[in-house]
C-alpha cells in the first residue's frame, strides 16, 4: 500500500538496510544509521536502474513523488534521469573548479601567448588580472555577477584610475567571452556594465612640436651622461619615431644595415602586422658604434641588469626627467607625434607615406613583404631627410618652414 507521512515517520532503525515500497517505482530505503533515502527504480531497455532522491525528511513525500513523476516523464521520452544526474553533477563540479583566475590565465597562456600577442600586451594582461583577482579571482566564473565585477571597478576609479577601470572591464569581458566560448560559463557579466563607469578624457603624449624645442631636445641627448646604451636609444628614437615598446624589444637579426632596414616582426607591432623602418646613414652610424660595444647577437638595447632582457618601458622617460625635462614636455611615445606633425608642417611629403611611417593602416603584411610596399621608396627619401633635418635643428641650423598646397 502507498506510503503516508504517518508510516514514515513511524519506520524503525534496524541492523540491516531495507525498503519500503510507495508507487510507480518509488521507495524508501531505512539504514542502519537511521536515515531515509528516497530510491526510484526504473529501467533503460533491458537495464535495472535507480535514482537517488534525496532523504526523508527534507524531502516530503509529495516532492518524492513530484520528482518521481518527472523522471518517469523523462524515462518515457527515451531519457535516462539517473545519467543526467550524474552528468549535471560532473558539469557541476567542473565549473566550481573553473575560477575567473583559472580562465583568465588559460585565456592569456593559450590565447594571447601562443597567438604571438606582443610582450607589453601579456604584461598588461597580467595587471588586469591582479586587479580583478582579489575581488572574483577565486569565484567560480560560471557563477559571477554583474556587480561583483563593478565593485574592483569602482574602487579603481575612487583612486582616479578611470582609465585603467576600463581596460580591466574590457579585459574581464575577454575571459568572460573565452569561458563562454569554451562551455566554462554561459554569459558575460560586463556586458550588462557598459555606461557605469566614468570614461576617461582622452589624453595625449607630451610631444615637443616647435623646431627649436627640438633642436635643444637633440642637443640635451647628446650630452647625456647616463648609461651607454640608453643614450643610443635616446639619440636612435627621434629618427625613427617607432612606439617604445617596438624600440627596446629591438633584436639585433632583425636589421639589414646594408640595405638600411628594420624589419620588425608582426608579434612586436601594436597592429599585430609586419613592419619595414628605412634606416637613414645617421642610424645606422649609431647602430653600428652600438654594435661595437655590445655584438651583433641579442637585444639591441638590453637591460642594465641583463644583456638577457630588454632596458625597462620607464628607462626613456626617466632619462628625459633626468636630463630636466617634465613629463608634461616630452615623452617617448610624444616622439611620434614630434615627426608626425613637423613632417606634414612641411609640407614636402605625402600624408599617406607619413601615416605607413608611423605604421597607421599598414596593409602590407597581406603581401607578406616588408619594404616593397606603397610608399616606400617616397619614405626612404623622407628618413633620410628627417635624420638630415633633425641634425640642423641639433646644430641650431635652419628650420623648415610649413608649405601647404
Amino acid at each position: 500500500m502507498p506510503l503516508t507521512e504517518t508510516r514514515l515517520r513511524a519506520l524503525k532503525v534496524k541492523d540491516k538496510s531495507y525498503k519500503v515500497a510507495d508507487q510507480r517505482g518509488l521507495y524508501v530505503e531505512v539504514t542502519p544509521a537511521g536515515s531515509k533515502l528516497w530510491r526510484f527504480r526504473y529501467r533503460v531497455g533491458k537495464i535495472e536502474k535507480k535514482l537517488s532522491i534525496g532523504s526523508y525528511p527534507e524531502v516530503s513525500l509529495k516532492q518524492a513523488r513530484d520528482a518521481t513523476y518527472e523522471a518517469r516523464q523523462a524515462v518515457a521520452s527515451g531519457g535516462d534521469p539517473a545519467l543526467e544526474k550524474r552528468k549535471r553533477k560532473i558539469r557541476e563540479e567542473f565549473l566550481t573548479a573553473q575560477t575567473f583566475a583559472t580562465v583568465a590565465r588559460e585565456y592569456i597562456e593559450q590565447f594571447m601567448v601562443q597567438n604571438g600577442r606582443a610582450e607589453a600586451t601579456i604584461i598588461k594582461a597580467n595587471y588586469f588580472l591582479d586587479q580583478l583577482a582579489p575581488a572574483i579571482g577565486n569565484r567560480p566564473i560560471n557563477d559571477i555577477e554583474p556587480f561583483e565585477v563593478l565593485a574592483p571597478l569602482k574602487r579603481l576609479e575612487a583612486t582616479g584610475k578611470h582609465e585603467t577601470a576600463k581596460k580591466c572591464r574590457s579585459f574581464a569581458g575577454r575571459v568572460f567571452r573565452y569561458g563562454v566560448a569554451t562551455t566554462r560559463c554561459k554569459a558575460d557579466p560586463t556586458s550588462m556594465l557598459k555606461g557605469a563607469l566614468v570614461t576617461p578624457r582622452a589624453t595625449h603624449y607630451a610631444a615637443i612640436l616647435e623646431p627649436r624645442e627640438l633642436g635643444g631636445l637633440l642637443r640635451a641627448i647628446d650630452d647625456y651622461t647616463g648609461y651607454i646604451v640608453t643614450k643610443f636609444a635616446l639619440q636612435i628614437a627621434p629618427h625613427v619615431f617607432v612606439r617604445p615598446g617596438e624600440l627596446r624589444h629591438a633584436e639585433w637579426h632583425e636589421f639589414d644595415l646594408i640595405d638600411g632596414v628594420w624589419k620588425i616582426p608582426a608579434g612586436k607591432m601594436k597592429a599585430r602586422r609586419p613592419h619595414a623602418v628605412p634606416l637613414s646613414k645617421q642610424v645606422v652610424g649609431y647602430l653600428t658604434d652600438l654594435a661595437e660595444l655590445l655584438g651583433y647577437e641579442g637585444y639591441v638595447f638590453p637591460s642594465a641588469r641583463s644583456s638577457k632582457r630588454p632596458m625597462s618601458e620607464n628607462t626613456l622617460n626617466a632619462a628625459f626627467r633626468r636630463m630636466g625635462f617634465s613629463k608634461e614636455e616630452v615623452t617617448a611615445h610624444g616622439l611620434r607625434a614630434t615627426a608626425s606633425t613637423l613632417l606634414n608642417e612641411s609640407g614636402l611629403w605625402n600624408p599617406d607615406a607619413i601615416e605607413r611611417a608611423l605604421s597607421h593602416g599598414d596593409s602590407n603584411a597581406v603581401r607578406g613583404i616588408y619594404h616593397r610596399g606603397k610608399h616606400w621608396d617616397e619614405r626612404v627619401r623622407m628618413a633620410q631627410w628627417w635624420s638630415d633635418h633633425l641634425d640642423e635643428l641639433r646644430a641650431g641650423g635652419k628650420v623648415i618652414k610649413a608649405r601647404f598646397g
